[in-house]
């Protein structure tokens, strides 16, 4: 059984009934996710503002009285380099294909200048959502195939360019926490580990397979969707060690199951993929297993009942 067991829920579907829900599927750390896409710069504002009001502040406490972790886990890098910064620093942003810079998504990963501004901006938004946790998620824009062109950073591969990224946001953590620790998200793009680019101190892998099959092991070499999800996951492990390394996963992700539109779908957990699932990353030595649980906060509830959160404790628990 592996010591960190989550689940990852969007802030403004937690309350009290969540809480309880976790605590008896004994699972002892909650994420909190900024709904992503193309929005997600507003959403992480909503989540900074919500943070602090009493009402998620009296939450935090409860969790904290509850044994549970709380962290914050957001695609970050729109609301860390925002695009008001184009016009005056138009090098700072990615070029596209075309040979033009653009301000849509993510950044450009050789800028000393910009990724310098990162982490300050980094510094401030660890302090922002500070919840007592050294772990922290900032990952880079929630797209695919959305890298820089420049001529610095066109040798780069995906995942060499969101080293640099990370490396950058991490300087920025450890200016506010000298000990605290940075996700490098393979993802999309970066389902394979840098070439080139190596890993300050402090950062360690989290694994989100999000184009695979859930109703097949992710490990089942006769699908191709999940044999293509993990060709790269052993050479992963190696690159960052196992050490703070965290499966995100999507077993009871039901905004994804609900193709991210609400109302939201009923649910049924798949016990047995997730079974062989959470057998397989223990066997790779992953250190903490979570999944989103979106789109199962009262909404939910109210058209469907509890959503499946003791079964999906109890795996994680390996009973």
């Amino acid at each position: 059984m592996v010591e960190r067991r989550g689940i990852l829920v969007h802030p403004e579907e937690l309350d009290e009934i969540w809480l309880d829900d976790i605590q008896k599927a004994e699972i002892n750390v909650l994420g909190l996710h900024p709904v992503g896409g193309t929005h997600a710069d507003q959403t992480l504002r909503e989540a900074i503002e919500w943070h602090n009001t009493p009402a998620f502040q009296a939450l935090l406490e409860k969790a904290w009285d509850m044994g549970i972790q709380v962290e914050y886990e957001a695609h970050a890098l729109r609301y860390l380099m925002p695009k008001e910064l184009f016009s005056e620093h138009p090098d700072w942003f990615r070029m596209d294909e075309k040979g033009e810079r653009t301000p849509d998504f993510n950044m450009c990963a050789s800028n000393e200048e910009a990724l310098e501004y990162l982490s300050g901006r980094a510094a401030f938004l660890t302090e922002a959502l500070d919840t007592g946790s050294r772990r922290h998620f900032w990952w880079a824009d929630d797209v695919k195939g959305y890298g820089c062109n420049c001529p610095a950073c066109r040798c780069l591969s995906a995942s060499d360019q969101l080293m640099r990224i990370t490396n950058a946001v991490h300087r920025g953590v450890r200016q506010v926490q000298p000990d605290g620790m940075t996700a490098f998200l393979a993802y999309h793009d970066t389902m394979r580990p840098p070439e080139t680019v190596m890993p300050e101190e402090g950062i360690f892998l989290e694994y989100a397979p999000i184009q695979r099959d859930s109703h097949r092991p992710i490990n089942d070499a006769a699908c191709a969707e999940n044999a293509r999800e993990t060709a790269g996951l052993e050479e992963l492990i190696a690159f960052f060690g196992k050490k703070n390394s965290q499966v995100l996963e999507y077993w009871v992700d039901n905004s994804r199951f609900s193709g991210w539109k609400k109302p939201p779908k009923h649910m049924e957990l798949d016990e047995e993929a997730m079974r062989a699932d959470v057998q397989y990353y223990e066997g790779l030595g992953f250190e903490s297993i979570t999944s989103f649980g979106c789109y199962l906060g009262a909404d939910y509830r109210s058209l469907y009942g509890r959503a499946p959160v003791l079964e999906y404790g109890r795996i994680l628990a390996g009973k």
